[in-house]
């Protein structure tokens, strides 16, 4: 098993090795990611790849993902809840990063902020949050539920509200991000 994948694998609950594997499968974060990074490393081998973008377009349609194989995501990605989650194919998401459902991250296609989010290792993205435009996203970062970020964020900070402002904390997501490898 590819080291990304068991590194995803393990963040839900700590799940390792062939038995963790098929009970990760039952779980619709996982299935999706195990078909985004499987169809990712193959893209190559056109079988395979156009197996695994059957099953991501089935998966989109039942848990209401919409994460695209070009997008880059770091290893230990975590998908909290099935439901809607819309990422541009642009987008740069770092290791260890949480998102739950009703989040989207999104480009801006007008004004300064013309461009897609690049986030940081850590970050945890809370329900219904809303991260747009080409900003940078530090590591070590705790995006509230329903907060609507358009500008940079520094690491080591909390974004709550709508508008959203940042609150400077030491470890934030400490006991939201949790079973590294």
């Amino acid at each position: 098993m590819d080291k990304t994948i068991r590194e995803d694998l393990y963040r839900y609950g700590g799940l390792k090795g062939a038995r963790g594997f098929w009970k990760g499968m039952m779980i619709p974060g996982f299935r999706y990611m195990f078909f985004f990074r499987t169809g990712l490393k193959y893209s190559k081998n056109p079988l395979v790849s156009f197996f695994c973008r059957l099953m991501i377009r089935h998966y989109s349609y039942k848990y209401g993902f919409q994460i695209y194989i070009p997008t880059e995501i770091g290893k230990g990605f975590y998908i909290g809840h099935h439901g809607t989650i819309v990422i541009n194919p642009k987008v740069k998401i770092g290791n260890y990063c949480n998102i739950a459902h009703n989040v989207t991250i999104g480009e801006t296609f007008r004004g300064e902020l013309k461009g897609t989010p690049k986030i940081g290792d850590k970050v945890w993205m809370g329900t219904g949050s809303v991260i747009v435009g080409g900003i940078n996203i530090g590591s070590n970062v705790l995006i509230a539920p329903n907060s609507f970020v358009n500008f940079d964020v520094p690491d080591n900070s909390l974004v709550i509200g709508n508008p959203a402002k940042i609150i400077p904390k030491e470890n934030p997501t400490e006991g939201y991000i949790n079973d590294f490898y």
